[in-house]
């Protein structure tokens, strides 16, 4: 509601408005999460987060040769198997998705925000900076 009897100053009202815009802008944010996280941020929200799933987007010959714990393989070099099975994932679920070096990674988790995920967290560097538990 705008109040006419403003007695504030110019510089307060200036302030008012900035944060109004600043707490506008943070809920957007909210609204979609993608990022390119480092090493230490990934894997800091991925062991604090219950909402997350761990997405490996490398071929499965790359897979086999190791993968972070508890991640689900869906390969981006298959583009129409890798959009089927993104349809079947919960969208509401917090994805933490790696590759090789981070590019392929990158561009699943663009593909994602275009298909409607609320939150896709690119790890940069790929799995060949990862420092965490790697299976085989």
């Amino acid at each position: 509601m705008l109040n006419l009897n403003w007695r504030g100053t110019y510089t307060d009202l200036i302030g008012r408005i900035f944060h109004g815009v600043c707490i506008f802008a943070g809920e957007i944010i909210k609204a979609f999460k993608m990022a390119d996280l480092s090493q230490l941020d990934w894997a800091s929200r991925l062991g604090e987060d219950e909402q997350a799933q761990i997405l490996d987007v490398r071929t499965p010959l790359e897979f086999e040769e190791g993968y972070i714990p508890k991640a689900i393989n869906i390969n981006i070099y298959e583009p129409q198997g890798f959009l089927d099975a993104l349809e079947k994932l919960d969208k509401s679920k917090n994805y933490y998705v790696y590759c090789r070096s981070g590019n392929r990674s990158r561009q699943a988790c663009a593909l994602m925000n275009n298909l409607g995920f609320t939150a896709a967290f690119n790890l940069e560097g790929g799995i060949i900076e990862w420092q965490g538990d790697i299976r085989q």
